[in-house]
């Protein structure tokens, strides 16, 4: 399959200060990643190094065979990464119908389908998207991210203080989104056997370098390891 997101020795951070150190992994279309590792790992600010909400120190970040590190924010959304961010971002003075159509971008994903895919949404179309429950919210914000028709769509921490029943469903969505609809996702997610469910590969952060980097099955049969991986030290 062919290569979408490839990073060499990527170091970044937030003006002179360095986040991420050495960091490097390729992901072909269709794959799907976990990242993993204890709080302040790095693991957010790499998907904001990929939005480009980050300083780049040094590397290179190929996206489809492209310069990533060339591209401003909004033409990396227009590219093909869809961002769900872990504040949502809802607008006030936006319906949740109006949150979906004003990112739409042409391809697959349709107003119809994210209905479907999301009858809660559906339900609740004409309401403000800030007066929504959580678990809403959240569904609106991978919702709005699939209405740019990504190629790869980057999840941070989307169950975040969800009940129970609305983390079963984002599970059910997503797991959907690469098996049925071949999406390249990047979860990053603090339950760390929730996340290995939901992606084939896992890469486990410390301080900002990868530590560990392995299919997702392989770490979630190693108890052991995986809570010396990421179990707060």
């Amino acid at each position: 399959m062919a290569e979408l997101l490839a990073l060499d020795a990527v170091s970044a951070g937030y003006g002179e200060s360095t986040v991420l150190e050495d960091v490097g992994f390729a992901m072909n279309e269709g794959d799907s990643l976990a990242l993993l590792g204890r709080n302040g790992a790095g693991k957010t600010s790499l998907l904001l190094t990929l939005m480009g909400l980050t300083r780049l120190h040094k590397g290179s970040i190929r996206w489809g065979g492209l310069d990533l590190a060339r591209m401003p924010t909004h033409q990396r959304a227009r590219s093909g990464l869809g961002w769900v961010p872990q504040e949502r971002h809802m607008f006030p003075s936006l319906t949740v119908e109006e949150h979906l159509t004003v990112v739409a971008r042409p391809g697959p994903w349709t107003l119809a389908g994210i209905y479907r895919t999301f009858p809660r949404l559906h339900e609740r179309r004409a309401n403000l998207g800030n007066a929504l429950s959580g678990g809403e919210q959240q569904m609106l914000a991978i919702a709005r991210a699939l209405m740019t028709n990504p190629r790869i769509l980057l999840l941070d921490e989307p169950m975040e203080g969800l009940a129970p029943i609305i983390v079963q469903e984002l599970v059910r969505i997503i797991r959907r989104l690469g098996a049925d609809e071949g999406l390249s996702v990047i979860v990053v997610e603090q339950h760390a056997r929730l996340a290995l469910s939901l992606a084939a590969r896992a890469i486990v952060l410390d301080r900002g370098r990868i530590v560990h980097d392995s299919d997702s099955a392989s770490l979630l049969a190693d108890r052991e390891k995986l809570d010396r991986l990421v179990s707060p030290a």
